[in-house]
């Protein structure tokens, strides 16, 4: 079992950057999966990037690839994202979320397919 707690959101003018960070508690974060979704009012969940245990994989949501970069510190148990180019539509809470599994298992991006997630951080872009 894992737990996550997100940092680093807050509020930023457009073409802004921020840094959010997710610290795990335990010893064996390196056997999660990883990603980063996000929730802004009235919408859906939606998936922002994921990192493979290693940290050689990754995969992002086309709304933020260029722009977002997904990284992991295993020493350090925790999950960073980069996001760098903000616009106001990035303004949502961001979440972290892990999953265990098969390293043969491609990383997904269904919010489903995660089981252990994070509180929370709000991040606000303004125009």
């Amino acid at each position: 079992q894992v737990q996550l707690v997100e940092s680093g959101g807050g509020l930023v003018q457009a073409g802004g950057s921020l840094r959010l960070s997710c610290a795990a508690s335990g010893r064996t974060f390196s056997t999660y999966d990883m990603a980063w979704f996000r929730q802004a009012p009235g919408k859906e969940r939606e998936f922002v990037a994921a990192i493979s245990r290693s940290g050689l994989r990754t995969k992002y949501a086309d709304s933020v690839k260029g722009r977002f970069t997904i990284s992991r510190d295993n020493a350090k148990n925790t999950l960073y994202l980069q996001m760098d180019g903000l616009k106001p539509e990035d303004t949502a809470a961001y979440y972290c979320a892990a999953v265990s599994r098969s390293s043969l298992v491609p990383l997904t991006t269904d919010a489903l397919g995660y089981n252990y997630w994070g509180q929370g951080t709000q991040v606000t872009v303004s125009s």
